[in-house]
């Protein structure tokens, strides 16, 4: 059965697309999603009953991650205290 939709989403840090398109017989599409490194993900694709769902993915962007401190602070150390296995009586 032929089809042809669009949506999008863009608020509250939710920013994805998708639209596809079917002729009946092979269904052509793409999405796209914000990720959170900064790039956006896009998915080309067809699919048929031949051919099976293929794929294309694709970026767009350069990735970008937040500055990481080198190492972890230095806590206060802890000293081993066995416990006590005595019997008492």
């Amino acid at each position: 059965m032929p089809f042809d939709f669009a949506y999008a989403v863009n608020e509250d840090g939710n920013d994805y697309s998708h639209n596809a398109k079917s002729d009946g017989d092979v269904t052509r599409g793409e999405y796209r999603i914000a990720l959170p490194d900064g790039r956006t993900q896009i998915v080309r694709y067809t699919a048929d009953w031949k051919n099976g769902f293929n794929a294309e993915v694709s970026y767009e962007g350069e990735a970008r991650y937040p500055d990481q401190p080198n190492g972890f602070p230095a806590g206060p150390s802890k000293t081993y205290v066995p416990p006590n296995q005595g019997y008492h009586y």
